[in-house]
């Protein structure tokens, strides 16, 4: 072979060698109950999937199981044992520490703690972490014949405490109740069971997430910069 061609050869095989492989590591991790796992959705359909096509960050890894509280979120995080730092992160647990029964008081130290674990797969930064409230279950046609004012005044003061933890530590925060309360007049945004959000009620809760992140947060999230004009590169 003429040495010109195997000169030629052997530069462009030092330069496959220095290119960066692409990463395939979540760069999501979305942590909750039900309403992260999309019960009763098709998983194209749950939120955290819907957000990370809005956000083009891949796949997201999802730990979440219907009827979990913040203990048991605890103890999946340990089963599952996630790996690396994720520049997103979404936290919306406590539905079920509320539905049975649970108060406000004892709920804020279980959430403190489990935020602050959240915020170490952020790697340490809490303005990676968006904590999401927990929607008001009394909305829907599952809680007909209770005192849906009981159970929204509930909801209210479990927000309570997961807002003021999430503002506390420097995490955004997100109110998505308003939007659950849409259901009382809009059955669309129920899931067939009459308990949990329709894929366009979750659709409504990831464009508001996405709302809440700044342009340089998205880049972040999703390993993109942004292109300056005249400058040959990002910033």
């Amino acid at each position: 072979m003429p040495s010109r061609v195997l000169s030629l050869l052997a530069i462009l095989a030092a330069g496959c060698g220095r290119r960066a492989a692409p990463s395939t590591e979540p760069r999501y991790l979305a942590l909750g109950d039900s309403y992260t796992i999309g019960e009763s959705v098709p998983p194209a359909d749950r939120f955290p999937v819907q957000l990370a096509r809005r956000l083009r960050l891949g796949e997201p890894e999802i730990i979440a199981r219907t009827g979990w509280t913040v203990d048991e979120l605890n103890r999946g995080i340990d089963d599952a044992a996630p790996r690396g730092t994720y520049p997103l992160v979404t936290l919306l647990i406590g539905v079920n520490d509320q539905y049975r029964g649970g108060t406000a008081e004892a709920y804020r130290p279980a959430f403190a703690a489990m935020l602050r674990r959240a915020i170490g797969f952020a790697g340490g930064e809490a303005k990676g972490v968006v904590v999401v409230s927990i929607p008001d279950w009394g909305a829907t046609p599952f809680a007909e014949g209770r005192d849906r004012a009981a159970i929204g005044a509930a909801i209210d003061q479990f927000n309570a405490v997961n807002r003021d933890e999430a503002l506390r530590v420097g995490a955004k925060y997100v109110d998505i109740t308003p939007i659950s309360r849409r259901a009382r007049e809009d059955r669309s945004l129920i899931a067939g069971d009459g308990l949990h959000p329709s894929g366009a009620m979750y659709g409504l809760w990831a464009e508001a997430i996405a709302r809440a992140l700044t342009p340089g947060e998205r880049e972040a999230a999703s390993g993109e910069r942004a292109h300056q004009p005249g400058t040959g590169g990002g910033k």
